[in-house]
């Protein structure tokens, strides 16, 4: 069990999910794909964008168990504690939800190294934009952790003008965050949101270093 002052996340490694068929069954409902391999490391941080709709949560989660992520590493999700109020909150820590206080993010990015120290496979997936409104400036906590955690990221993404959704490439942080975050926006650039004018530029804001 996780000690006091570790998250607790959900699912675990398996073979194979037994979720598979019926999310390989939904997403030709709606006529969705998922493309893309998996990461061939224990631990990682999952980026995932854009995310400009409600419906980013159901599809993204859809496509995870087509590819079998949620089935071969533990995982958790940030989320701004807002969200985790009755009754929705009851099915978000269900689905790996962790409540994340915004205003003490030097704690988050803590805690979470934490979590990579303590469990021997995990995913933390994500949402740098952190709002599905537009922003001028991605949170650049996910790069914190998986810097100190010593954890890839691995970009993931929906294309809603594709109807796919799957897994980009795997990077390792520098220590230089400019040049990584360009090769993040690069990947991006060719990736449709829900709402394309609410996906903002990707970049950090000045000194958040």
């Amino acid at each position: 069990m996780p000690g006091e002052n570790v998250i607790a996340t959900r699912g675990g490694k398996r073979k194979t999910s037994p979720l598979k068929p019926i999310a390989d069954f939904l997403l030709r409902l709606i006529r969705w794909k998922v493309e893309g391999d998996l990461p061939d490391v224990e631990k990682f941080v999952l980026v995932v964008a854009p995310h400009t709709s409600n419906w980013d949560l159901p599809i993204g989660f859809i496509c995870a168990h087509a590819l079998e992520l949620l089935s071969k590493w533990r995982y958790g999700f940030m989320a701004k504690d807002a969200v985790f109020k009755w009754p929705l909150g009851i099915l978000i820590r269900w689905m790996g939800g962790i409540p994340i206080n915004r205003r003490s993010p030097q704690n988050v990015v803590q805690q979470m190294v934490s979590a990579f120290e303590h469990y021997d496979h995990l995913m933390l997936v994500i949402t740098p934009e952190g709002t599905r409104g537009i922003t001028q400036y991605w949170k650049s906590g996910f790069y914190h952790i998986a810097a100190q955690a010593k954890a890839p990221m691995v970009l993931a993404f929906l294309d809603y003008k594709r109807k796919v959704g799957g897994l980009g490439p795997i990077i390792f942080p520098s220590g230089d965050m400019e040049a990584d975050i360009d090769i993040i926006r690069k990947f991006y650039a060719s990736v449709t949101a829900k709402f394309p004018e609410q996906f903002g530029e990707i970049r950090f804001k000045p000194g958040d270093a």
